[in-house]
């Protein structure tokens, strides 16, 4: 019997051991997973915002029309106080973009996102004319801006 209850030992150690050795293996993948969670992230970071409540909440496109780069809007208004503009970068876009504002001693800017995604920037504004372009590269001096009214 002591042979028996020693083979048994035996037996769930080794399983024991089987089970640690399985379970080393399960961790790497969850570290690979952990590296797919950061590019997951990523690419949520780069999804649409959720509008905040109160305050003015604008939306603009990102146009590329050819070698034009243009806001689908080139003036906006807003009431004093919290302002929240999303430039949305849709899908068919090729180029990154972003939502800048600046004016009345402000300079706000939203994140670079890639298509299809949305560049969010929230100030509090006090009456006034405010320019919004994007930052990104030329692509200002290119037709990428617009005025902000105040009011």
């Amino acid at each position: 019997m002591r042979n028996r209850t020693g083979t048994r030992l035996a037996y769930s150690v080794a399983i024991g051991l089987i089970a640690v050795s399985l379970a080393a293996c399960g961790d790497d993948d969850n570290e690979s997973s952990s590296s797919s969670s950061d590019t997951t992230e990523s690419t949520a970071a780069q999804q649409p915002a959720s509008k905040p409540s109160g305050g003015t909440v604008l939306d603009i496109d990102a146009t590329e029309n050819g070698s034009q780069l243009e806001f689908s809007k080139k003036a906006l208004t807003a009431k004093a106080g919290q302002v929240t503009v999303h430039m949305r970068n849709p899908a068919g876009n090729t180029l990154p973009h972003a939502i800048e504002v600046e004016g009345q001693g402000l300079e706000e800017a939203g994140d670079t996102v890639t298509a299809p995604a949305t560049s969010t920037v929230t100030a509090t504004l006090k009456p006034g004319k405010y320019e919004f372009y994007c930052p990104v590269g030329n692509h200002r001096e290119q037709g990428m801006e617009g005025t902000l009214t105040v009011k």
